[in-house]
């Protein structure tokens, strides 16, 4: 009552007052929204904790790990392009000096770098210590060619198998200071995880975080202008020599790669979708407004709550420094559409309540306005609120941010709904809240008649979607391809597609093999390094290249895994050059002792680590692959390796993107169970709270849910695995359907306690709050389809299906809700 007066007394009877409060926090807010910041990074999608993503930083550590671009370098469709010919050679050559001129760039290999040791007959210790490329003078270039091509070192990696497709490999200078800064927000997270946190630490992790951020911002920049530039030099890049200009559909074809050109385009994604969501939602919304009110102030009104929600709620983001993720990116979509919602529901019971009381003063309007809507809009905030804050259980932190995102922006549309509106429309005065007759609506008209007259129709079909429902969740699998993620026409997709196809694999994955200690010997650590390069050869032996041969070869035989390389590729280039011999430990010793340093640091140290006594297997997935199954791949080579191979289960583990990726997909999974149980029985026991009614929460549940898991079930039946948006969807969409049932049932049990006759109160609902409903849900269902526009497949995924989730439960709520009032009747006691 309290509240209710001072909301009359300031909101109503001082509209100026609160406008011009409302306009002071826009403008604070509004100075925030300077520092709104986007995050593509691929630790957006990764689980924080995960133990994998500590164990892969600390073989990246031991083996040396740098970012690198990948260029694809290939035929173009009117001829072969023949990498032994001259001009193709100089053409290869002029861009590699292109690329080691960037000042960004550390290093450039390409099919010209390899070393040729048997492109002539002198002794092999002169081949080694001289050896050749293809861009030596001298070089016999069939020769060189034919032993590249056959290489088990460098075939799909610097050319494809048949020769048409070229690698070329540019290593990124590393940022040191970024370097530093990972180690050391990882040793916070470390002591994080461990409960090790201080007071005093968290406050300097918290300014250690704002560096890191800031640092972060520029780091992007400087990546975002190293990908421009490498564009221009491949848009600059001439044809070969002897193709004519004109003939333009000849020249070579060269796609861009890697994690870094991921990362910037991922960004370019995010700011584009954000602008195009949110434009195409206001527009649309713009044209819902007009179509259901035919009036410019109910144009303008709502749509200038949409601007002050979306303004102050990336001013807030600003302020508190929540990134927008990709996960995130369509939070704007979503706010505009969840605000509107609000408005048009509010804006419906005024104009109904001036109607039918035109000689009530406008405050007195408004008053009661927003005392009936206070609390239905509270209640479909929370439960909303319920369904995004459910996220908070996937353990991923950008999802979790997500729930978070929404969250706030829930509370921040429903305050602005409740002040600005009623303070505009008061300011506006009497003569403007024009209200053209409405007409029966033709759809809920309809809808109501089938709501009374089918009842076998609509308990028959629900028993359909249930079982329907069942079928399709038993079939939903989170298997996902992350070259799947994008448009086809996207060079992203055509460039991991191209290397996927030609030059072994796109997605890594690494299997560290620990050798046991033997004849008593000391742990293999620090002691290494003071040892003289000479006594390293003593480590090499037979039994440990013969376990990592046995390995290479059992994952070489994989369908699903392309390129693999370890210490045993280098030992069959060794037995090839020595006449097929197969060599004893001691002899690789001396061996490895004579190679020069610059082919021992690009082919040898990053696959053997003797300081740690353990070798690494680098292998690519192909990550296009359509029967791929990333969870049944890892548990079958870790089966096979002890069972098959006979390896302990200390003596070797898996690391790499793809463990990390799966672990998070199966995460989700796992997350999505819980995350529905949370919101179904967060809803069911907000609407006993706010209907005291057992039996009329349930009723009020059952549409909503049923939508929601047909639309899971739909999904499970096309085939379409689940990822980091669409397992969010049937949260989502339980969360904002509800709104329609406790509008429609809040609205019932206020009609029935007059009219006292459930079928004529159902036929009034269907002519009120049923036209509400109807425009909100056809202003969210379009709203969530301008998502199609985007590049980002997920996103394409969510906004279809979450769109067709509403069409469905706002049908489910139109027909099953009725039917269910008729049936139970619940409200006999009013």
């Amino acid at each position: 009552m309290i509240v209710s007066k001072f909301y009359k007394n300031t909101v109503i009877e001082k509209p100026r007052f609160t406008f011009a409060i409302l306009i002071i926090i826009l403008l604070t807010f509004g100075y925030f929204t300077k520092f709104f910041q986007l995050d593509a990074s691929s630790d957006t999608l990764l689980l924080e904790n995960d133990p994998d993503l500590k164990y892969l930083r600390e073989v990246n550590k031991k083996y040396g790990s740098k970012d690198f671009l990948v260029l694809t370098y290939t035929h173009s469709p009117g001829e072969d392009l023949n990498f032994k010919s001259e001009s193709t050679i100089n053409n290869l050559k002029l861009l590699k000096n292109s690329l080691e001129n960037l000042d960004w760039v550390d290093n450039v290999i390409t099919i010209l770098d390899v070393p040729l040791l048997k492109n002539n007959d002198d002794p092999l210790a002169d081949r080694i210590k001289n050896f050749k490329t293809l861009s030596s003078t001298d070089v016999n270039f069939d020769r060189g060619f034919d032993e590249i091509i056959n290489s088990p070192i460098y075939k799909e990696f610097v050319i494809s198998n048949d020769g048409k497709t070229s690698g070329i490999l540019v290593y990124i200078k590393p940022d040191k200071k970024l370097a530093k800064l990972v180690d050391t927000k990882n040793d916070y997270l470390d002591r994080k995880s461990k409960r090790e946190f201080s007071s005093e630490e968290k406050k300097t992790y918290n300014i250690f975080l704002k560096e890191y951020d800031a640092y972060k911002k520029i780091y992007n920049k400087k990546n975002h202008n190293n990908i421009n530039q490498i564009r221009k030099i491949i848009s600059n890049h001439p044809s070969p020599g002897k193709i004519e200009k004109s003939t333009a559909d000849l020249y070579p074809i060269i796609h861009l790669g890697g994690i870094p050109m991921i990362a910037d385009d991922m960004m370019t994604f995010i700011k584009n979708d954000i602008i195009v969501f949110g434009a195409g939602v206001f527009l649309f919304i713009i044209a819902t407004l007009w179509f259901v009110f035919r009036s410019i102030i109910w144009v303008f009104v709502p749509l200038l709550s949409c601007f002050f929600s979306v303004l102050i709620m990336i001013g807030f983001l600003g302020f508190v420094g929540w990134k927008v993720t990709v996960i995130s990116s369509n939070f704007i979509a979503l706010m505009l559409i969840l605000t509107m919602a609000m408005n048009i529901h509010m804006s419906v019971r005024y104009l109904q309540f001036r109607k039918e009381n035109p000689n009530t003063s406008n405050s007195e309007a408004l008053t009661w306005t927003s005392r009936k809507m206070f609390y239905p809009i509270l209640y479909t905030v929370l439960t909303t609120i319920c369904a995004f804050l459910s996220l908070i259980f996937s353990g991923i932190k950008p999802i979790i941010d997500f729930g978070w995102m929404m969250t706030v922006g829930l509370l921040v549309s429903m305050l602005v709904t409740f002040t600005l509106l009623p303070s505009i429309l008061n300011i506006l005065s009497n003569n403007n809240q024009n209200f053209r007759d409405q007409k029966k609506s033709v759809i809920t008209s309809f809808l109501s008649k089938v709501a009374q007259k089918n009842t076998r129709i609509i308990y028959g079909t629900s028993l359909i979607v249930i079982i329907i429902s069942v079928l399709g969740i038993s079939k939903l699998e989170v298997e996902n391809s992350f070259i799947n993620y994008f448009d086809k026409k996207t060079e992203i997709y055509k460039g991991m597609k191209l290397i996927d196809e030609e030059l072994g694999g796109t997605t890594p994955l690494n299997v560290i093999i620990k050798f046991p200690k033997v004849n008593g010997e000391d742990d293999l650590d620090d002691d290494w390094g003071e040892q003289d390069e000479d006594d390293s050869k003593y480590w090499f032996t037979r039994d440990k290249i013969d376990k990592i041969t046995s390995v290479h070869d059992y994952l070489d035989n994989i369908d699903s895994i392309g390129k693999v390389i370890s210490f045993a590729s280098i030992v069959r280039v060794a037995e090839d050059l020595t006449g097929n011999k197969k060599l004893e430990g001691l002899e690789m010793g001396v061996l490895y002792t004579k190679i020069p340093d610059a082919i021992k640091k690009e082919v040898i140290d990053p696959y053997i680590s003797i300081k740690n006594n353990e070798a690494r297997i680098g292998l690519r997935i192909l990550d296009s692959k359509e029967d791929l199954r990333r969870n049944e791949l890892i548990k079958k080579i870790n089966n096979d390796l002890e069972n098959k191979l006979g390896l302990k289960p200390n003596e070797y583990k898996l690391a790499g993107v793809l463990i990390l990726f799966n672990n998070l997909l199966q995460s989700l999974f796992k997350s999505q169970i819980l995350t529905l149980g949370v919101v179904m029985a967060g809803i069911t026991i907000m609407f006993l709270i706010l209907f005291r009614n057992v039996t009329l929460a349930l009723i009020g549940v059952v549409p909503n849910f049923m939508a929601a898991f047909l639309i899971l079930g739909i999904i499970g039946l096309l085939g379409i695995p689940l990822d980091m948006m669409t397992i969010t969807i049937a949260a989502i969409t339980i969360g904002i359907a509800v709104d329609n049932s406790i509008h429609y049932i809040y609205r019932f049990k206020e009609e029935f306690a007059e009219i006292k006759d459930y079928y004529k109160t159902l036929e009034k609902c269907h002519n009120t709050v049923g036209v509400a409903i109807l425009n909100t849900s056809i202003t969210i269902v379009f709203g969530f389809s301008i998502l199609v526009l985007s590049n980002f497949i997920p996103t394409i995924y969510f906004g279809i299906f979450t769109g067709i989730a509403m069409l469905l439960a706002m049908i489910s709520v139109l027909t099953l809700l009725p039917r269910l009032i008729l049936t139970f009747t619940p409200f006999k006691n009013v």
